[in-house]
């Protein structure tokens, strides 16, 4: 019979692989639940509330991402919302770990009447010593490189940012999996070659660096089959005291890996004589964040990320500054501005965000 028995004491660590709280000045937390001597059940997330404000010619998003729209005339647009809010259970036998999450951004819900939200799922998967099986972040992915914003992730251009399916192993600092193939833009009904990634990490007392490279197969509607690849460096540094420097370059045929819905992977053309070209798109990304702490408990992130396509000529990045403050050890609350640019369509915005966060 298992002996249910509560433990008061709060884990730091129940995201696991990468499942990151990404208002890492916010201490993470869990509920644990010993079953028995093996057995352990864990639950955890946040609460997080944002106000947001919009101006400018690129359309309102409650965040930004690689791609937006442009209006004819600047428009105005502020709205509350607690769509990020998230929860998870983990639940471990001896080398075994099963993990899952859940957030609000599944769609649904008005203002008309309860503005209610549908829940998705972010991850579920399971580990068993060096083996991962399920749906996370990408192994191609460093998510301790990504910087501390109200904006959900922060300059999403500058940042490998994708969850999937996949297996992979780890073997000391090396990490090799195979992962979801799919040809945004191209024939995905013929997507049968899982994409492969590598990855190594160096990591000290002084932070981390990755080194990643992703290979693909790729397929275009016209028929044709096209390998493309792509490589990643991404790492968070400490500085001085508390302080941090976060930073990401992305390069090469990356197509829905960076920017978060930045650019497909393949671009297409109509030529002046009519004929249809297809061509796999060639991605520039890169972000850096310094993070400082005023306090123990105040700090300030100034972040910049930007993305770059060579066939299409898109050419979109965005800046950020933001103060949090932990008002107690689980509850922060934080105040950015900041603008998204769409260069390549002339158009941008300028946004405003207070967030509260309360870790469960």
């Amino acid at each position: 019979m298992f002996s249910k028995k509560i433990n008061k004491n709060k884990s730091r660590n129940i995201l696991l692989a990468g499942s990151l709280l990404l208002a890492a000045g916010v201490a993470n937390a869990s509920y644990d639940i010993k079953l028995s001597e093996e057995d352990t059940l864990s639950f955890g997330g946040y609460i997080k509330v944002d106000a947001r404000y919009v101006d400018g010619d690129v359309a309102y998003r409650p965040y930004w991402i690689g791609s937006g729209a442009k209006l004819d005339e600047s428009a105005s647009q502020f709205n509350i919302f607690a769509n990020e809010t998230r929860f998870n259970m983990k639940y471990t036998h001896g080398d075994v770990t099963g993990f899952i999450e859940m957030d609000f951004w599944g769609g649904g819900g008005n203002e008309i009447v309860s503005n209610s939200a549908n829940t998705r799922i972010r991850h579920a998967f399971i580990s068993y010593k060096d083996i991962l099986v399920g749906q996370t972040w990408s192994t191609f992915m460093n998510t301790s490189a990504i910087p501390e914003s109200a904006d959900f992730a922060g300059a999403t251009l500058g940042l490998v940012f994708i969850r999937q399916g996949q297996v992979r192993y780890t073997m000391g600092d090396f990490q090799v999996s195979i992962e979801n193939p799919e040809t945004w833009g191209g024939d995905t009904a013929n997507d049968s070659v899982p994409d492969v990634v590598g990855r190594y990490n160096l990591k000290g007392d002084w932070g981390n660096v990755s080194f990643s490279a992703l290979a693909r197969q790729l397929n275009t509607n016209l028929g044709n089959t096209e390998t493309a690849i792509g490589a990643s460096i991404a790492g968070r540094i400490k500085t001085i005291g508390k302080d941090d420097i976060r930073f990401q370059l992305h390069k090469g045929e990356l197509g829905r890996y960076v920017g978060a819905a930045f650019t497909p992977d393949i671009f297409t053309q109509t030529d002046m004589d009519g004929n249809i070209i297809e061509e796999v798109e060639d991605v520039t990304s890169y972000l850096v964040a310094y993070r400082h702490y005023w306090t123990d408990t105040l700090r300030s992130t100034v972040l910049y990320g930007a993305a770059e396509a060579d066939e299409s000529g898109a050419d979109r990045r965005q800046w950020g500054v933001n103060l949090f403050q932990n008002l107690t050890k689980q509850l922060a609350v934080g105040f950015e501005v900041g603008n998204f640019k769409m260069d390549d369509v002339n158009a941008d915005s300028n946004y405003a965000q207070l967030s509260f966060q309360y870790v469960l």
